[in-house]
């Protein structure tokens, strides 16, 4: 009957301790370590071949939107738990979960017509190819208006006018 006692009375002081230790933190503003926030926006790509926009930041909304082009860029407005809420190249916006999302950057040839790969990122750069408006392509570096873009293994320079996705955002300080 003694050890039961004890035990009983070892774990209401436990209990307390407990509440005192979340209190006083609490009332000293102190919190626990989250993860760390990203800033927004931020660019990000599509990781699968087929990924769902959502009305809303839940499996509990409907579908929108289903995307079939893997690598497409998309622009993260704003971040809700595990939800995104993006952009894409056409200005659709919708919700997609966080892990349907690679932070690998991708950018989408834009325009009504081809536009020239060039060796050199100037005007008077050699053309190496073309792609078509709608060509995904790896973004690999931007510099004085152009990027370096890569297409399936083959990378040439393009004038940013002609890309979506290449845009700096929340640039490091």
């Amino acid at each position: 009957m003694g050890l039961a006692k004890t035990q009983n009375m070892r774990s209401r002081q436990n209990l307390f301790l407990a509440i005192l230790c979340a209190v006083a933190t609490s009332a000293c503003g102190f919190e626990a370590p989250r993860s760390s926030t990203v800033k927004t926006p931020y660019w990000a790509s599509l990781r699968y071949n087929e990924t769902n926009m959502r009305v809303g930041p839940s499996r509990e909304y409907p579908v929108e939107w289903v995307y079939q082009r893997k690598g497409l860029p998309v622009k993260v407005l704003r971040t809700r738990d595990e939800w995104r809420l993006v952009t894409d190249v056409e200005g659709t916006k919708g919700w997609i979960s966080r892990s349907q999302l690679s932070p690998a950057r991708s950018v989408v040839v834009t325009g009504e017509t081809e536009v020239d790969l060039r060796e050199a990122p100037q005007e008077g750069g050699v053309p190496l190819w073309q792609a078509q408006p709608g060509v995904i392509g790896a973004l690999v570096s931007c510099e004085s208006n152009w990027c370096n873009i890569d297409i399936a293994g083959r990378s040439g320079w393009v004038s940013a006018e002609r890309l979506w996705g290449d845009e700096e955002l929340n640039p490091a300080s």
